[in-house]
């Protein structure tokens, strides 16, 4: 009976995780499974496996066309390895579902299509390399699919599912948008084609149809204008209102057309997405309370006990404190149980932030309590305490950033400085003697590190130039720039100050972890194009010295770029000659300036329809993929601003006054913030479990800028759904498309 009991704890904590971190994997409930699936969830595990990913992307760095060459033994065996790491990753998942769910699972199946590719294509290259027959690192282009595809990549996948979503709407837009395209290019060819005007380059204007709809591409991206109109416009005047008209149907029109499609799309898609969320989230929640309940009068609950255990199972680093607070929540009455409708929520409480503050004396009240307790002593710490000497420094930091930019050889200057460098250590001397060194120093404290370290980073070089400039005639002013330009960054703080610039920067850390899904899914592209780029053009431009008396050194080493514009923006160095600068090149593409220039003379070497690799980036890279991360910002600043407090953040705020153990953010200054989290001799229970210790122990919620952008979307969801409300089953919530409607009330059958 004791080890059926532990094997439904194991498991509803296996339950209450996933619904913690928004997981959906349909794992074997047996115990074996559930401990080989708790091992598989281990950050070390999930860690490691981000390690070989990128280890096997970044081996194109050392793979002909290498950037730091390495011998191809050496390369393979690190390639075999990584596919042996990803093999028994892909092994430990098959072995906690179910045999008929993995493999029914697309990725899994990519995975080991891509694994089999790769060891295929290393063994014929292998071979052909020992015959000197050059061949094609084929399977290089298959080497993202690892970072799409594992389980711990879900963000990137619904990153792509988003843009497969998207595509039917705008196949439509763009399909109206080459007709657009294609019709004013025939206009181009019958109004310019046959009056044998050129480019300022001597070459024929609007003569080639094509080369007439490539031009017009360009233009629709700015990076030709006005270049491309001048010589119509030179011939005549009346010709500008034909690329004006052009520009305004198509540039500002289509353009917005799709970021308007693309928008509408990513917000429909991305709803449902976390519609499946929230739903998963509560049935595994249900799962894990029918688990563990008993039967209490007419309705079922979790025992006190039962319910620490679970949260130190699925928490072990949360303090006896901390769970204390959150079992105050849940069972509010003190009645010894959880009901179910307080349990469900046991998950949102666990993902809130809740800082326990433990009040410590100042070192200095201990040693010298006399001196540390006078009357001066208490002025000049409530001086710096008190608003008006942050914003004295923050005056202060704004007239060193104005002497930062003046003449550094000006003696003035240079003794400014110092006096600068004086007042900055007084600061930070002061802070420490006005609050707790532990507190300020503490492990969230970030601005109180950056300080520190910045003044007294600067403290130390200006005082080494200085000696050394004395001694050896030696000046080192690059590294003090550097110092003295890191010091200007805080004037972040004087922004962080300001509520309505506070929501601006709010939003953009919220952001930030999905700037890094969007990062990884700019990395997919890029390593997919650079890999095409490499066998396309490598060697086709080279780059040579500016004292270079190599043949052809000006045309980039190819006689075929000769006068071209390549040539003469010096451009050279912007080629696929290896990994890293066929990364720059696409960034380059990226900002779309001057892409053109790119897209022809990489034509010029090799084939005119060599346009079509820059023109699929652009499409790709530009009007697909920038477009969605522009919705989701719109998405990100419209929610950041509609949203106020959760209910469960508020339940926990108002249990934290009642049991006298509050302190409110705006009570407490980032300064005298000691984040230590309790460890397990801190107890917030009294004798009996009842009556809380509260000396020297307060609680407050942290800063809500730990919340992302996906948790604000579907904290909004579960709002919609009452507490009483199961939701639909795992199989239909998998199942849901944006456009289906869901049951408000499903039965206990249809739900189970």
């Amino acid at each position: 009976m004791a080890e059926a009991a532990a094997q439904d704890l194991l498991l509803a904590a296996a339950f209450v995780s996933d619904a913690q971190y928004n997981r959906n994997i349909p794992f074997k409930t047996s115990p074996e499974a559930v401990r080989l699936y708790q091992l598989y969830n281990h950050w070390m595990m999930r860690t490691a496996t981000y390690f070989f990913i990128f280890l096997n992307l970044s081996l194109a760095l050392f793979e002909e066309p290498a950037v730091y060459p390495l011998p191809f033994l050496a390369t393979s065996v690190l390639e075999v390895l990584c596919l042996l790491v990803f093999l028994g990753r892909l092994t430990h998942f098959a072995k906690v579902t179910l045999h008929n769910v993995f493999w029914k699972d697309t990725k899994n199946i990519c995975i080991v299509v891509a694994i089999l590719l790769s060891l295929t294509d290393l063994a014929i290259y292998g071979v052909l390399r020992l015959y000197d027959v050059r061949s094609i690192r084929w399977s290089r282009i298959v080497r993202p699919i690892f970072l799409i595809n594992f389980a711990e990549s879900r963000q990137i996948r619904r990153a792509f599912r988003s843009i497969r979503n998207t595509l039917p709407e705008i196949t439509y837009v763009f399909l109206l948008f080459m007709f657009s395209l294609l019709m004013f290019s025939l206009m181009a060819l019958k109004l310019f084609g046959e009056r044998n005007l050129q480019t300022a380059e001597g070459l024929p204007y609007f003569r080639n149809y094509l080369e007439i709809v490539f031009d017009l591409y360009v233009l629709v991206t700015t990076a030709n204008s006005p270049d491309v109109m001048m010589p119509a416009f030179d011939f005549s005047s009346w010709y500008a209102l034909f690329f004006i008209a052009f520009v305004i149907i198509n540039t500002y029109i289509f353009m917005s057309l799709f970021l308007a499609v693309v928008y509408n799309n990513y917000k429909k898609h991305l709803k449902n997405e976390i519609r499946k969320l929230a739903y998963m989230k509560r049935r595994k929640m249900i799962e894990a309370f029918n688990l563990l309940k008993e039967e209490e009068g007419e309705q079922f609950v979790v025992r006190e006990a039962r319910w620490k255990q679970l949260v130190k199972l699925v928490a072990p680093d949360t303090s006896s404190s901390h769970r204390e607070l959150l079992l105050r929540i849940s069972d509010d009455e003190q009645k010894g149980f959880v009901d179910k409708k307080s349990f469900v929520q046991l998950a949102d409480l666990l993902n809130i932030q809740v800082v326990t503050l433990k009040i410590r004396r100042h070192p200095l009240a201990c040693w010298v309590p006399a001196l540390y307790g006078s009357a001066p002593s208490r002025l000049l710490r409530s001086v710096v305490r008190h608003r008006a000497f942050v914003w004295t420094y923050d005056a202060i930091i704004l007239i060193n950033a104005i002497f930062i930019a003046l003449d550094e050889e000006s003696p003035y200057i240079s003794y400014a400085e110092w006096v600068f460098l004086a007042v900055y250590v007084l600061e930070i001397l002061l802070k420490v003697y006005t609050y707790e060194p532990r507190e300020f120093f503490g492990k969230t404290q970030f601005w109180n590190w950056f300080d520190t370290l910045i003044i007294f980073a600067a403290l130390t070089a200006t005082i080494l130039n200085a000696t050394l400039k004395s001694t050896m005639k030696y000046n080192s002013q690059q590294i003090l720039d550097i110092v003295f330009i890191l010091r200007v960054l805080r004037l972040i703080r004087i922004v962080d100050s300001i509520q309505r610039f506070r929501v601006i920067m709010n939003t953009l850390i919220n952001i930030v972890p999905t700037m890094l899904t969007f990062g990884g899914l700019t990395l997919v592209v890029y390593c997919v194009f650079a890999i095409i780029g490499m066998e396309l053009f490598h060697g086709k431009i080279q780059y040579f010295p500016a004292n270079s008396n190599t043949p052809h050194a000006l045309e980039c080493g190819n006689p075929a770029l000769k006068d071209s514009l390549f040539a003469r923006g010096k451009y050279c160095k912007n080629n696929f000659n290896n990994f890293a600068s066929s990364f720059i090149v696409l960034m380059e593409l990226t900002v779309v300036n001057q892409w053109h220039v790119f897209a022809n003379g990489f034509a010029n070497v090799t084939v005119q329809p060599a346009k079509l690799y820059f023109i699929a980036f652009h499409i790709v890279m530009v009007i697909i993929i920038v477009n969605i991360f522009v919705s989701f910002i719109l998405e990100a600043f419209f929610v950041e601003y509609s949203l106020e407090k959760s209910e469960v953040e508020t339940a926990i705020e108002q249990k934290i006054q009642e049991l006298g153990m509050g302190v409110q953010e705006d009570e407490l200054r980032d300064e005298q913030l000691l984040d230590n989290m309790e460890s397990a001799e801190h107890e917030l229970e009294g004798e009996g479990g009842t009556k809380p210790q509260s000396k020297g122990l307060l609680f407050k919620i942290a800063s809500k800028r730990y919340r992302t952008v996906d948790a604000l979307l579907q904290r909004m969801f579960e709002a919609e759904i009452p507490l009483e409300e199961e939701g639909p089953s795992f199989e239909e919530i998998l199942n849901l498309s944006p456009t289906s409607a869901l049951p408000r009330s499903p039965s206990s059958e249809s739900a189970a």
